[in-house]
């Protein structure tokens, strides 16, 4: 998944912002919950109100925090069930501000696309869901083409872009492939449950 293949690089960039969070003391949590309130402050401050290239970019500051809270619990060595349960639950509320906030700007504008883009909302939770309920029972659930990097990156990249004066059938275009690969993850994760729990 794309997740996986980014982590690396991103880690590297994040390296030294991680060296001086760790001198000054800051919690992996902090740093956790400062970027959820970063972005959803940030998604519904600024997409509703259609600008979208100054919320995408103060998003996407904040959504990098997503690697440094780890990085930083690692090099602390406090990694705890709670901090990995409270990354995942914050991940949830972080992109339901995103996802809700587009949809309320294409509210009242194009109800079509107001409907596609709540359905990627829905999807986004539900994916993540089948790994959490998966794990719960014993399974794993790490499958699928369209993970959260993924999601935010086409999301996030297609609103700025539209933010910046390209026509809007960019982002219904971007929001139309999440709708289709995302609820393709959702069934490849359900097969993958399904497998596993035959042979079991």
């Amino acid at each position: 998944m794309i997740g996986s293949q980014l982590r690396p690089h991103v880690g590297r960039i994040a390296d030294p912002l991680v060296g001086k969070l760790l001198a000054w003391g800051v919690t992996p949590n902090t740093v956790t919950l400062t970027g959820t309130a970063g972005v959803v402050t940030a998604a519904l401050g600024f997409f509703p109100q259609g600008m979208l290239l100054v919320g995408t970019l103060v998003i996407t500051l904040f959504v990098l925090t997503d690697t440094i809270d780890g990085a930083l619990a690692r090099k602390m060595g406090v990694t705890s069930p709670f901090g990995g349960w409270l990354d995942s639950t914050c991940d949830r509320i972080a992109d339901g501000a995103i996802f809700g906030a587009l949809a309320v700007w294409y509210s009242g504008r194009d109800e079509v696309m107001t409907a596609v883009t709540l359905f990627v909302l829905v999807c986004s939770q539900v994916i993540s869901y089948e790994k959490a309920r998966a794990e719960g029972v014993g399974l794993t659930c790490n499958v699928g083409i369209m993970d959260r990097p993924a999601r935010l990156i086409l999301a996030l990249a297609a609103a700025g872009l539209t933010g910046l004066g390209l026509p809007d059938v960019l982002l219904d275009g971007a929001l139309w492939v999440l709708a289709v690969l995302s609820f393709v993850t959702v069934v490849q994760r359900a097969l993958e449950v399904k497998k596993q729990a035959a042979l079991q």
